[in-house]
């Protein structure tokens, strides 16, 4: 070939490869074309879904949505108006109609945000009426949430309007638009939400809109978010409210055989309606401004006690499974237990020779307190005896976040050999050191539903399912990891003398919990008492102590465990133990026959508590 047409022949193929690009780019995949993404004279407008509805285990509806208007304003397309004829019609003054003008601009000149949000219905007619006269505002239609029960609070959550910082990590969302940030609201969020619906409208030159964007060929419908069903017993959880009237803490009950939580108590609480519409911000300030009851505190979940008696039943099942003792083992109680040179740990057993069964219903201190020493005792090293000691705890769900579906919680604590080398550096520490966690009442500390885990793990014999409140998600499977099984260090049958000792504190006339006996209902329960203090100026402060109480029931064949922390409510027989069985009555019966304890548990009070708590705390540092 001449070189003459080979380099013709070359020019010729660079010409067809530039052809075919230009070709592809302009008329296949031009990134650059007219799009309704990146064009200006295309205006959005979206077409907002109801976000899924919320019941309860048994159908009862707990969350659903109700219309809400919201003013729009694009900054880009206001004309000169009369500011003042127009702040009377949306009753508002001047600055802070400036105020909202500079934010929008802030945030787009030429995108929509919320000028106002949740006008009323009234309202909305009203304005829509005379809105023509004002150019770059609209009405966008939205839906906002209602809850006809008014009950967990907690639970359900609320949705709040998205921020500029969450706008920026996630193009999902655009000013005004509205996000759950608390509760199954925010952990569901994705599922909740729905599929945002948008039409393209055309504008000319003029900024006129002349139509939609290509006969809306880019046009979506709007997809309804997806509705849940919760575990929640609606009709528990109100009770459980209602027995928490004027006291704080909070109670946790689960189904055994599945980790479903049935109820999820924590008090004081509030009517989720006070965070909808245009009054939220200002009963949000209200809420989360209130220091002293804090009842956007979810005490169920955040609040970290000492577990007290409860956790003498891990003690004994750990020295069952050490086999440092053994149901028939022997220890003398002679009103308590004295330890080392000068420590003396109390004990209300009043009985010299103790055994396992009557250490449980009588909640012998001594007992628990030579268990753990032997659990401790039997290795080479305490460190290594501490360490074996913590994973059976841990095995229990103890000491973590657990994994559940909502989204705040506390670890607890459960310490380890280390936590110890850090507290005593010379690392000379001994079981001795660390005697009061055999009673609950170390270092240990849980959150209630971590104390209504570990009962349902006692009430399986050795096993539990990852604590969840959502059961059913429409169209969509639930995560497996609700539905993996937890085994625990204990092997089934050491859980057998326990039990009974569970089951003897209801039915043995000397048994803690004997006045709070169900009659037909075999319940195995614990009751406890939590040291409570404070410090002040370099001295401890004793305060009432914590009334704690777990149980489950039945004894075979178990359908809730439960878990209840009353703070400042004296022993653990006083108020937690019949809030506790009266909300497995309820539960197990739909009904209690103990009526005059239902009410003195409805009407009784705690404020007096509280109060003098206050006056030793928060007044003495006020007059610092």
């Amino acid at each position: 070939m001449k070189r003459g047409n080979l380099l013709y022949g070359l020019i010729i193929l660079v010409g067809l490869v530039f052809i075919g690009r230009l070709f592809y780019l302009q008329l296949l995949n031009n990134p650059y074309q007219i799009s309704p993404l990146n064009n200006a004279s295309i205006k959005k407008i979206y077409d907002y879904p109801e976000r899924g509805y919320i019941y309860d285990r048994n159908g009862k509806l707990l969350v659903a949505n109700q219309p809400s208007y919201d003013l729009m304003i694009v900054p880009k397309e206001v004309k000169p108006l009369d500011t003042i004829e127009f702040c009377y019609l949306l009753k508002i003054d001047k600055p802070y109609f400036l105020k909202k003008v500079v934010k929008a601009k802030r945030y787009s000149k030429r995108l929509p945000s919320t000028f106002i949000s949740n006008i009323s219905k009234d309202d909305y007619a009203y304005i829509q009426e005379k809105l023509y006269k004002y150019k770059g505002f609209y009405i966008q239609k939205r839906s906002i949430r209602e809850y006809p029960l008014k009950i967990a609070s907690n639970v359900v959550g609320y949705i709040s309007e998205v921020t500029e910082n969450l706008i920026k990590k996630n193009s999902h969302y655009q000013q005004g638009e509205l996000i759950g940030v608390a509760g199954v609201e925010k952990t569901y969020e994705t599922s909740l939400r729905g599929t945002k619906g948008v039409k393209h409208i055309k504008k000319n030159k003029f900024n006129k809109e002349i139509g939609s964007y290509k006969k809306g060929i880019y046009d979506t419908v709007s997809i309804p978010g997806k509705d849940l069903t919760l575990t929640l017993d609606a009709v528990l959880q109100e009770y459980g409210q209602k027995l928490m009237a004027n006291k704080r803490g909070g109670i946790v009950a689960i189904e055994p055989s599945s980790g479903e939580i049935l109820a999820l108590v924590t008090a004081p609480s509030y009517d989720p309606n006070l965070m909808v519409g245009r009054k939220r911000s200002r009963n949000s300030v209200l809420l989360f401004g209130d220091t002293i009851s804090k009842p956007m505190f979810d005490r169920a979940l955040q609040a970290m006690y000492p577990p007290g008696s409860p956790f003498k039943i891990l003690t004994g099942l750990i020295g069952l499974q050490e086999k440092v003792i053994d149901e028939h083992t022997n220890f003398i109680c002679n009103n308590g237990y004295r330890y080392g040179r000068k420590g003396f740990m109390g004990c209300h057993s009043h009985k010299k020779n103790v055994k396992l069964n009557f250490g449980i219903y009588t909640s012998c201190n001594t007992y628990f307190a030579q268990t753990y020493r032997r659990i401790i005792e039997k290795y080479d090293t305490p460190r290594e005896g501490m360490n074996n000691w913590n994973k059976h705890v841990k095995s229990f769900g103890l000491g973590n976040y657990l994994g559940y579906d909502l989204p705040t919680g506390r670890k607890g604590l459960i310490p380890d050999a280390d936590y110890y080398d850090r507290w005593y550096p010379a690392k000379n520490w001994t079981s001795t050191y660390t005697l009061s966690n055999a009673i609950g009442q170390g270092e240990v500390l849980t959150t209630p539903i971590q104390l209504a885990n570990m009962t349902a793990a006692i009430a399986n014999r050795g096993f539990y399912y990852t604590p969840h409140i959502v059961k059913e998600i429409k169209g969509e499977t639930l995560n497996s990891k609700y539905t993996t099984r937890h085994q625990t260090t204990i092997d089934k049958e050491v859980f057998k003398p326990v039990i009974e000792g569970l089951f003897d504190v209801f039915e043995n006339p000397k048994g803690t919990a004997h006045s709070s006996k169900v009659k037909g209902i075999e319940i195995c329960g614990k009751t406890g008492t939590a040291e409570n203090s404070i410090r002040k100026d370099g001295r401890k402060i004793k305060l009432t102590d914590h009334s704690i109480f777990v149980a489950f029931a039945p004894k075979d064949n178990p359908k809730i465990a439960i878990a209840v922390f009353v703070e400042n409510g004296y022993w653990g027989s006083r108020w937690a133990g019949p809030i506790a069985t009266l909300m497995i009555e309820k539960y197990l019966n739909g009904d209690t026959n103990r009526k005059y304890l239902e009410e003195k548990m409805f009407n009784g009070s705690l404020q007096d508590e509280y109060d003098k708590q206050f006056e030793l705390t928060y007044r003495a540092e006020g007059e610092k």
